[in-house]
């Protein structure tokens, strides 16, 4: 925070918006969709009972509260996009919904929708939602005012943490081992729900702390929505229970609770495992998340793979041909229905051709030797799919999914080879700062482009000299200034997020860093045994451990288990041998149950409590084993990410 006898210093406050930013608001206040009701009109349809108060964790900590968001019943101010703004008031229409008759949802507790389906013996829930709390809400809600029966099933629509996470605010474990409950899910969610989250899972939930605003206050000059929905609960308690069957094939109709459901599988569409599924006996169809009501990432910006816009709108396409003549209701995990089937086939088609756009005409544009950057400057859509409020970029862009066809087709390297190897960023910042003419030649130049309007080039230009000086206060609340105006100007609540939380970090530093807590229990337990290896090769240092070789038996008792590891050369590999093969050489063995050597390899509990508690038994050369756990990283949570 700047002080306030120490006039010297820079403002360290949120700022208003500049006259080029209120201007470029002004002017998209002109986009004619937005005089359209239309979508309020569905957004509040069937709405039965609103939410009621804030969701607390088991220690009073609100973990969802919609009542900070009160500040939308107003009209938009100078520093949010109008679209975006409309957007947010829309995701603000939470409660109980009637989609059709025994359909319902719950929406605005949570950034996803928490459906249920009316069955003979009790109710289907379709994507329990991100945590425990919210998801014990929603199904509260549906309790009172529906009347309370048990749940018989469990849908998950695909493999991301906002679809399956609360799954135990709604069941009970026990219930589904005995039988009692049925949890559904499309082939591969299991292996593509842990994966995702543990790999590189340190890195992306910092990263998603960007993109969901999680540490921004809400209001005008804060977070405002997640696009896709408000946003995210705090601090919330997530769980995961595993499937007890999963859907392989399009076509595949299952009778779940006395309701007939036919399912069209979707892989790596909107998540490497996700299904679409259709009640024909209803004429309700389930999209899931791969037809929502705006334009959706093919690369999300918190980091994951790149998404397949090709095989995404010829999903969508598929839709249309299996479903499109038999369904008057069309939902999804986020957002409003679409009523109407002439509508909802139009809203199909629609989506299809959003991404198929962006696939073919990026190509197109990259086979005219343009780079990433450049297609997605060049790149916009149709009129009519520009002018159509579900192929806005709320949550994905034009821009960067542009530059994710790219990627996904010619990776990062752009064909120029002076790009082959350029500078890191602190080294290429100091000789820019120098080639410029020192810190306060490039300042001056910056404040011109500020004053200017030009946010963009202040941001790139200023960056280089927080990276070569990243004490210097002028130039962090200088590019603080320039990426809160970006963010007011950003039609995307991604972007807004992104551009005001690194405007936050510049001025107030980032969060205390802590180590990283690693995956929940539930999601520990899910992990194969050979993932585990994986992410124990990630936490090597390598260089250190290319000092000497390692070999060892890891025996997971509770899975009849026997790995043989070895790592050399500064590298892991890891290969399965029948649980009864000892090798007459092995020197070193570790023996346990796979929630123990999960500790091990997470660093979540020191060896000597785990020998103690008698979770572990190592036999041979304990001191090797030492040796390796000596060479394994630490990973810090809140690592700097507009700083060096």
């Amino acid at each position: 925070m700047s002080d306030p006898s120490r006039p010297d210093q820079p403002d360290l406050s949120a700022k208003a918006a500049r006259a080029a930013t209120a201007a470029a608001n002004r002017l998209a206040a002109e986009l004619p969709f937005l005089g359209d009701d239309g979508d309020h009109q569905r957004a509040v349809r069937g709405r039965l009972a609103e939410p009621e108060g804030p969701v607390a964790s088991g220690s009073g900590w609100h973990v969802w509260d919609l009542g900070q968001y009160h500040f939308l019943d107003q009209e938009p101010p100078p520093e949010v996009h109008p679209s975006l703004w409309r957007q947010a008031r829309l995701n603000n229409e939470a409660g109980l919904f009637e989609v059709a008759p025994g359909f319902h949802q719950v929406r605005g507790l949570d950034l996803a929708n928490l459906t249920v389906v009316e069955g003979t013996e009790g109710r289907i829930v379709i994507d329990p939602l991100t945590s425990a709390q919210t998801a014990r809400a929603a199904l509260d809600l549906v309790d009172r005012h529906l009347g309370p029966r048990p749940v018989t099933a469990v849908i998950y629509t695909h493999s991301h943490v906002d679809h399956f996470a609360g799954v135990r605010g709604v069941v009970d474990e026990a219930d589904v081992v005995a039988g009692r409950v049925r949890v559904i899910a499309p082939s591969g969610f299991l292996e593509a729900a842990v994966s995702e989250n543990v790999v590189a899972g340190n890195a992306m939930t910092r990263r998603a702390s960007y993109m969901y605003g999680a540490l921004l206050p809400r209001g005008p000059r804060g977070h405002v929505d997640a696009g896709l929905g408000k946003g995210v609960p705090l601090l919330a308690e997530q769980g995961l229970i595993a499937p007890t069957e999963e859907v392989a094939e399009t076509g595949t109709e299952l009778v779940v609770d006395g309701v007939r459901i036919t399912f069209q599988v979707t892989p790596d569409t909107e998540a490497p495992s996700e299904m679409n599924f259709h009640f024909p006996d209803h004429r309700v169809l389930c999209m899931a998340e791969n037809c929502t009501c705006t334009l959706h990432n093919l690369y999300t910006p918190r980091g994951a793979p790149v998404r397949d816009a090709l095989a995404w709108s010829k999903y969508l396409q598929e839709a249309i041909e299996l479903y499109g003549d038999t369904s008057d209701v069309l939902f999804a995990s986020h957002h409003w229905p679409t009523w109407g089937r002439q509508e909802l086939v139009a809203h199909l088609g629609r989506q299809r051709d959003t991404y198929r756009f962006l696939h073919d005409q990026t190509l197109r544009l990259a086979n005219h030797g343009l780079v990433a950057a450049e297609i997605a400057e060049e790149l916009r859509l149709p009129p009519a799919l520009e002018g159509e409020p579900s192929s806005r970029g709320y949550y994905g862009t034009v821009s960067h999914n542009a530059k994710a066809v790219y990627q996904r087709y010619l990776g990062w390297f752009d064909g120029n080879p002076a790009h082959l190897q350029p500078h890191p960023p602190v080294a290429a910042a100091e000789r820019y700062v120098d080639a410029v003419g020192g810190a306060d030649a490039l300042l001056a130049k910056a404040r011109v482009s500020f004053d200017a309007g030009d946010f963009r080039w202040v941001a790139e230009l200023v960056n280089h000299l927080v990276f070569a000086d990243p004490e210097n206060l002028e130039a962090r609340a200088l590019q603080a200034d320039a990426l809160e105006q970006l963010g007011y100007q950003a039609e995307s609540a991604p972007w807004r997020d992104f551009y005001l939380t690194g405007a936050q970090e510049l001025r107030h530093g980032h969060p205390t860093s802590r180590p990283g807590s690693g995956p929940g229990a539930d999601t520990v337990a899910a992990m194969t045994t050979e993932l585990l290896f994986d992410y124990l090769g990630i936490r090597i240092d390598g260089l250190r451990a290319a000092e000497r070789s390692w070999h060892l038996d890891v025996v997971v008792t509770d899975r009849s288990e026997r790995w043989r590891l070895g790592v050399e050369r500064g590298a892991l590999h890891a290969v399965a041998v029948p649980a009864e093969q000892v090798a007459d050489d092995v020197g070193l063995e570790v023996a346990g149950p796979h929630a123990a050597v999960a500790a091990l390899v997470f660093g979540s509990r020191p060896l000597a409590d785990l020998e103690g508690d008698g979770d572990l038994v190592v036999t041979g050369d304990r001191d090797a084993l030492l040796a390796l756990l000596a060479v394994l990283d630490r990973f810090s949570l809140m690592f700097p990410i507009v700083t060096p």
